[in-house]
């Protein structure tokens, strides 16, 4: 079959896409940005590359028409830029509207589990993109999911973080809150065999593992696996802006990540039953067992893709792309300072000119108390507002 897969260099789809290769689908792999990501370590003619933005929908013309199956694997939860909402609303209608041109005949989404009468933001939204995509002339299916356990995976990242750093954790009261966490493996099993199950078009399944479990006994049983001691006092004082900052202090997410996974976190989520596993045939690996099998992938150094991958986790990298923001930013600031001190600059020796000068100094007073360039470079770094590229030598590298 031809596939359209997107969120190409998201976490889900770069450990899908070898499954749909290995399985001798053709596929049509949506980027923003094709020096992002690294076709060449597949080694098949079976794989294109087009660079689209789904907020841009002159863009989407770039999709082929003869597509049989597409992957919606987009969302927003992470951007500093805007909304995340309204973003992910255009997306999804620029996606339904360039799908409905095609020859398109199943769309998978994956969502997450939205079955609590009080949704957080990102629930909601998710849940909005479900019901934009369901009014097409293509067949939906949407797989929702909870916590996704796997090496590389931000659930398990942030519980590793967690655990191995913290043996004492005072900790927020969102900690009682119960979710079905699912390993990555099981939920690849699942994208890949709905494909062109006719029994899931134009319908919804709740996905997830054997094990329903609060997030402290998440912690607590990853700590055992680990033969770390752990203990873990829950406090109901933090409110959510404290607990974000909790997280983002002692984790590698952003706190704009923080900030929607707290409120995220709030939401019990439990699958409601359903036939899926059993039409499908899957056998479903518990909370325990999807632990061992993380540590397994990263003791033989084979974690196929991680969350941050759109961020560099290398700390040197890191400090150059800083740096070349600070000279940027100061660069840029410069300029603007010579370009406003000319705005007041009179060569004539009169009142007028007095005045000018007071101007100017205010203006250069004004820029003197701005933060310094190596602070605003770093606060868009931590905030994920720096855009960088990778040149073709440091992929291949």
């Amino acid at each position: 079959m031809k596939i359209l897969l997107t969120g190409v260099t998201g976490y889900i789809a770069q450990r899908l896409l070898p499954v749909l290769l290995e399985n001798g689908h053709e596929v049509i792999c949506c980027v923003r940005d094709k020096k992002r990501f690294n076709v060449r370590k597949y080694s098949t003619s079976n794989i294109s590359v087009i660079e689209v933005d789904f907020l841009n929908l002159e863009s989407l013309k770039q999709i082929p028409d003869d597509i049989n199956i597409a992957y919606y694997l987009i969302h927003s939860m992470s951007t500093q830029g805007g909304d995340f909402e309204e973003m992910e609303q255009i997306c999804a209608n620029n996606f339904r509207a360039r799908m409905n041109q095609t020859s398109a005949k199943q769309v998978i989404y994956l969502s997450g589990i939205s079955n609590s009468e009080e949704l957080s933001k990102h629930l909601s939204s998710r849940k909005n993109v479900e019901s934009i995509l369901s009014d097409a002339n293509y067949s939906l299916t949407t797989i929702k999911a909870g916590i996704i356990i796997g090496s590389g995976s931000a659930s398990f990242e942030i519980i590793r973080d967690i655990v191995e750093k913290l043996p004492f954790m005072i900790t927020p009261r969102w900690l009682k809150t119960k979710g079905q966490p699912i390993a990555i493996r099981n939920v690849v099993d699942i994208l890949i065999g709905i494909i062109g199950k006719e029994e899931t078009y134009n319908k919804s399944f709740d996905i997830g593992g054997p094990d329903v479990l609060s997030y402290k006994e998440m912690l607590l049983r990853f700590a055992r696996i680990r033969g770390l001691k752990r203990r873990i006092i829950i406090v109901p004082v933090m409110t959510p802006k404290i607990s974000s900052y909790w997280l983002y202090f002692v984790t590698a997410t952003s706190f704009a990540l923080a900030k929607n996974l707290v409120n995220s976190m709030k939401v019990e989520v439990i699958c409601q039953p359903n036939n899926l596993i059993t039409l499908l045939g899957i056998k479903m690996i518990d909370y325990d067992t999807s632990i061992k099998l993380a540590f397994d992938k990263i003791e033989q150094n084979q974690v196929l893709s991680s969350w941050k991958d759109a961020q560099t986790s290398n700390i040197y990298e890191a400090i150059s792309i800083v740096a070349k923001r600070s000279n940027q930013i100061n660069t840029e600031l410069k300029k603007e300072l010579i370009e406003k001190l000319e705005e007041f600059a009179t060569h004539n020796d009169s009142l007028d000119e007095v005045f000018e000068n007071k101007e100017q100094i205010e203006v250069s007073k004004f820029y003197e108390r701005l933060p310094k360039p190596h602070s605003m470079a770093l606060d868009d770094w931590l905030n994920e507002k720096i855009y960088y590229k990778k040149t073709d030598e440091e992929l291949e590298a």
